[in-house]
């Protein structure tokens, strides 16, 4: 690291262009992306390694920042015995300086608030800690694409998903931090006609969700029936109405109408963030009655302990044990679907709506001025009693 120190000139730096690597001298250098992206790097010796730091990208640290961190590092090495310059680096960072993770804080304090799921609250804060570790310490005015790639490349080809997510994840937060003013320059975490350039974006084959055959349901339910387990009465449940898992897991005795059969769930229990309310079958609405003059809990299924709802990771587990491997709620909700088409003359959009699916054509648009609950009724009773096999059972549906 032994040599000539301020090499570079500002001019120098600002007009650098292509693929290069300039030294300023001392470990310090500029890194010119393809692109044009530049970003500061640290190079150094440490325990037989040749790590490098990221120093943060131009112009927002402007050269003679950039001299001011790299001697704090080699101030550190230089030290008997020689400290670790990451260490150092933080140390002088401030009061003044915001960390990535203070502003990950920052924001999920002001916007988790308005986020529907808390599951996806804790997804959102588990990715970051586990995928964006090396930026947590990071002053983030001086995150480079060099910075987001040691966090992405790791997991790029195993994790594709999660890498993509994490990646959509910084970007949002950078972004934020620009508009506070926090940094300046392009966002290093930008996809297009950025980091698509330098990570590879192999198509992969998509993967669909496994249908089940609606034919195979009956049989399915029987099965379900024969379970002595409160989980295997949320998948019933989840079956006889079109729901989700986690709605249902969570559902609570104050959203049913149990004397006019009727569950509603509010906005923030939805996916698509709609109320919406669901019709009960005499099925759904045996389930109820079994479990409502017993219930020791505000939840229709509560867990081991009476103040949780039954896990969903449980309900899902009752599910592929009494339908196999391939069998997901996705794939009962299909066979729902199909069933409807093929077995019914019910319109598609009265399906749709059933599965709180949004309707997009013009026809479907106009039953949003209602919910077409009652033409719903009709065919969730019949689609029970298809589940049950109580074929005597008579539906009879009006039409207009």
């Amino acid at each position: 690291m032994a040599g000539t120190l301020n090499r570079l000139t500002a001019n120098e730096a600002k007009a650098a262009k292509g693929r290069q690597m300039l030294a300023d001298g001392g470990g310090l250098y500029l890194q010119v992306s393809d692109k044009g992206a530049k970003s500061w790097l640290f190079r150094y010796r440490w325990k037989g390694k040749r790590p490098e730091i990221g120093l943060g990208s131009y112009p927002a640290v402007s050269l003679a920042d950039a001299r001011k961190r790299a001697e704090i590092a080699r101030a550190a090495l230089a030290e008997m015995p020689p400290k670790d310059p990451q260490v150092a680096l933080k140390g002088a960072q401030g009061e003044g300086v915001v960390t990535f993770w203070a502003f990950v804080e920052e924001w999920s304090a002001l916007n988790f608030p308005s986020m529907r799921s808390d599951r996806h609250k804790q997804e959102w804060l588990r990715s970051l800690k586990a995928y964006a570790e090396p930026l947590h310490d990071m002053p983030i005015d001086a995150i480079s694409p060099e910075d987001v790639l040691n966090c992405l490349r790791p997991i790029w080809h195993d994790k594709r998903v999660t890498a993509q997510r994490v990646r959509g994840r910084i970007e949002k937060l950078l972004d934020a931090a620009k508009a506070k003013q926090l940094r300046e320059g392009d966002n290093p975490a930008r996809w297009r006609g950025h980091l698509d350039a330098l990570l590879p974006n192999e198509k992969r084959e998509v993967k669909h969700h496994a249908a089940i055959p609606f034919e195979d349901i009956p049989a399915f339910f029987e099965r379900l029936r024969d379970r002595p387990l409160m989980s295997a009465r949320v998948v019933e449940f989840v079956l006889l109405t079109g729901a989700r898992v986690s709605e249902a897991c969570k559902a609570k005795w104050s959203e049913f109408d149990l004397d006019n059969r009727v569950w509603k769930l509010s906005a923030d229990r939805m996916k698509g963030g709609r109320e919406h309310r669901v019709p009960l079958s005499d099925a759904a609405m045996a389930i109820l009655k079994s479990l409502h003059d017993a219930r020791i809990s505000d939840y229709v299924f509560p867990g081991l302990k009476p103040k949780q709802a039954v896990a969903r990771t449980t309900a899902l587990k009752t599910l592929k044990e009494a339908g196999g491997h391939s069998y997901t709620v996705h794939g009962l909700r299909s066979a729902f679907r199909d069933w409807a088409g093929e077995c019914t003359s019910f319109p598609r959009d009265v399906a749709e709506m059933a599965l709180a699916h949004i309707v997009e054509s013009k026809v479907e648009r106009a039953y949003r001025r209602g919910d077409a609950l009652e033409k719903r009724r009709a065919l969730m009773q019949l689609w029970a009693n298809y589940c049950t096999g109580n074929t005597s059972a008579q539906v009879v549906w009006l039409r207009g």
